[in-house]
């Protein structure tokens, strides 16, 4: 049983680490932008990891052995922020700028979050599913949407459009139903995956109204609590 959950432990952390280094890989050399990159990091590394969840068993001692993936990276985000580490792939993919101290910011929250919601939620509750989800395909596309199509503005809050919230939505939805509809069809999530609807429906508005408000450089903290706040009115 040890056995199959460290191999558990050693696919998560390929998974992840393929996918930060794939992107790292185009980033650097020059075929996708950095921003790009850094959104489909964003996006993408979130539902690879939790996915993995189901290939731990269900002793509630490996959401602890799980979030030692998120944990790992964001260890190394940190040692990359602050110079000790140098790297200058994941820098190039992960920063705006090219600056390393942006790590420090955004991504580092990413990983933090990550750690937590596992160990919180873990498979017992859909609340961190769902917080997660948001935080990145929520979060993740609501930046793609807003540069592409952001013309026209929110009125409270000129940095941000109603294509990024409308592209928050639906990345933070479509997200949150795909994953918890694989989780219920795995038996993880007793109720039908209808009875999921209205409340991903609510908590994806909720985290959308949250995107949009001026605050900068916190929304994968403000997302996040947003919605494990709303998440305990129906779980």
């Amino acid at each position: 049983m040890l056995t199959s959950n460290i191999l558990a432990l050693v696919i998560t952390f390929l998974v992840a680490l393929i996918w930060l280094r794939f992107n790292d890989y185009l980033a650097h050399r020059g075929w996708i932008d950095s921003h790009l990159s850094r959104k489909f990091i964003h996006i993408g590394t979130g539902p690879f990891f939790v996915l993995c969840w189901l290939l731990f068993n269900e002793n509630p001692i490996n959401k602890f052995l799980a979030a030692l993936v998120p944990l790992a990276f964001t260890l190394q985000f940190l040692l990359i922020g602050v110079g000790v580490i140098k790297d200058e792939a994941s820098v190039k993919a992960m920063s705006r700028s090219g600056d390393r101290r942006e790590i420090l910011r955004g991504p580092l929250y990413y990983g933090i979050i990550f750690v937590l919601l596992t160990i919180i939620y873990w498979k017992s509750s859909p609340i961190g599913i769902i917080g997660l989800m948001l935080m990145c395909g929520g979060d993740g596309l609501a930046d793609i949407f807003g540069r592409k199509w952001g013309a026209v503005k929110l009125p409270w809050n000129k940095g941000k459009s109603w294509a990024g919230s409308l592209g928050m939505l639906l990345g933070g939805w479509v997200l949150s139903f795909l994953i918890i509809w694989v989780f219920s069809a795995a038996g993880v999530f007793a109720s039908p995956i209808q009875s999921f609807l209205l409340p991903i429906t609510i908590i994806a508005l909720v985290g959308t109204l949250v995107e949009s408000l001026p605050l900068k450089d916190v929304d994968n903290i403000t997302v996040t609590v947003a919605a494990v706040i709303v998440g305990y009115l129906f779980f």
